[in-house]
């Protein structure tokens, strides 16, 4: 058994174009840019609560778009689970994997980052 949600809706922006993305996201979601690192910088709001989605510019992504962090408390089970539903491995990083949905989006498998794990997380055997 293990238990899964989404985590994190990420923004993914070329670094030329981070700091006018932050800027737009920030203001057509009425909520305030909050001091990330270099890669990161999250949106502050409620979204993130009880167990919902943060979400996060991501710095240095090759490709404009979007795409979800599945937050898991088993990173091998959560894979295991989302291949037999038709999404495949596209690489192993040092502790996530990325992969490609069936309709050829890109998404991650994270291991638990926020503190309110396992709120709105679904169980599965």
């Amino acid at each position: 058994m293990h238990r899964s949600r989404i985590g994190s809706i990420l923004v993914d922006c070329g670094t030329e174009r981070f700091e006018a993305s932050v800027s737009f996201w920030s203001g057509a979601l009425g909520r305030e840019a909050l001091s990330g690192d270099e890669r990161y910088v999250p949106i502050k709001g409620r979204h993130g609560g009880e167990g919902g989605p943060t979400v996060l510019l991501q710095r240095d992504s090759p490709d404009a778009g979007h795409h979800l962090d599945f937050e898991t408390d088993d990173v091998e089970s959560e894979v295991a689970r989302l291949t037999d539903l038709g999404a495949r491995v596209k690489r192993r990083q040092e502790n996530h994997v990325v992969m490609t949905a069936p309709s050829g989006h890109d998404f991650c498998v994270v291991p638990v980052f926020r503190k309110d794990f396992p709120a709105g997380a679904k169980e599965w055997p």
